[in-house]
């Protein structure tokens, strides 16, 4: 069977696409395929110097599409919003919605706004700025919001109770995982909201299996690990390129690597866990990320008993996730992984409440 590569992103010419943390690793090289592939590309960073210099190496590229920077710091809904309204003014329309920018196991921090730093960043910040963005993405024909999660989904709990670790305290690993939890929580709520409101736009995700970037310069262990098992960025892009552009793809559809636990590999669809389809939790985490961010998503409003309509949809991801085989790890990697991200957290009953 044919594997899927970036040779195979066919003609993107009068596309916009942002790409959240286009400046390096994953996100630089989703910028570049699809520039390569005659998008006109928005590098979005928080670093102007970083930002301007990506872009600029996409140009050098001779690409038929073309790059620019624009500032976008994830961590400040003040950044956030600004960008927004300079996206706006520049740009008509919004073919690629890439939220590919993230932190993983930082040290405690929180963000401008108060927020867990790996939460605020990972999900309010992209929370925010789909919203804000939405009205130009469903303005645009055949457009799509990709946002990127990680096979350490698994792992996660949400904690609606303590999203921010106040109570229980900081755990570097597991507001991670609850993070990149929250990724596709966000995910599959918005692509139910767009498919209710008859919208031409989807949500879908990727994730990157194991891929050796800057994201895990605060592990050492995975630092060291990385240039020995880890995939090569151009490899690592794939699942998020697939989900931006390839036509089997439909909304709320979950894309990783195809090789050995979702680690490695080229482009499959794959199954998110049972609490990442929540949709309990998902109108949850909706209403409290609402609250937080104070970004509404007015132009999907329904009310939120409302289900899809989509069949068809819904009918092909039924046959896929027949198809699909879940993910369920040997003791003896589960154990390993265990040793250098933690254990995995015991769901637990909490009573919801916004922070």
């Amino acid at each position: 069977m044919t594997k899927w590569t970036a040779k195979d992103i066919g003609d993107q010419r009068g596309r916009v696409a942002v790409v959240t943390g286009g400046n390096s690793g994953i996100g630089y090289v989703t910028a570049l395929e699809l520039a390569r592939s005659g998008a006109q590309v928005v590098v979005a960073a928080r670093s102007p110097e970083r930002g301007s210099e990506a872009a600029a190496r996409i140009r050098a590229e001779g690409v038929p599409g073309d790059a620019v920077f624009m500032k976008l710091d994830l961590a400040d809904l003040a950044s956030v919003r600004a960008f927004a309204r300079t996206f706006q003014a520049r740009f008509e329309r919004l073919d690629l919605l890439i939220n590919n920018a993230g932190v993983m196991a930082t040290p405690q921090a929180q963000t401008a706004d108060g927020f867990e730093l790996q939460l605020g960043t990972n999900h309010f910040g992209h929370f925010a700025l789909t919203g804000l963005l939405i009205e130009r993405l469903i303005a645009t024909p055949g457009s799509r919001v990709v946002t990127v999660s990680s096979m350490l989904h698994h792992q996660g709990t949400l904690n609606l109770g303590d999203l921010h670790g106040r109570v229980r305290g900081y755990d570097r690993w597991r507001s991670y995982n609850q993070s990149k939890l929250a990724n596709l929580l966000f995910t599959f709520e918005l692509n139910r909201r767009l498919a209710a409101a008859g919208a031409p736009t989807i949500a879908v995700a990727a994730h990157p299996g194991w891929s050796a970037t800057n994201l895990q310069r605060h592990h050492r262990l995975t630092r060291m690990l990385g240039p020995f098992f880890a995939m090569r960025p151009t490899q690592g892009a794939l699942p998020t390129l697939f989900a931006a552009v390839e036509a089997s793809v439909t909304g709320g559809d979950f894309i990783g690597p195809d090789g050995w636990f979702e680690s490695r590999g080229y482009p499959t669809h794959v199954e998110a866990s049972a609490a990442a389809r929540s949709q309990a939790d998902a109108t949850r985490l909706w209403r409290a990320s609402v609250a937080a961010v104070g970004v509404d998503f007015a132009a999907l409003d329904r009310p939120e008993s409302e289900e899809p309509t989509n069949d068809r949809t819904k009918r092909r991801r039924k046959d896929r996730e027949r198809a699909t085989p879940r993910l369920r790890l040997p003791e003896a990697l589960r154990t390993a992984l265990e040793q250098i991200f933690g254990p995995s957290p015991r769901p637990q009953k909490v009573r919801v409440r916004v922070d």
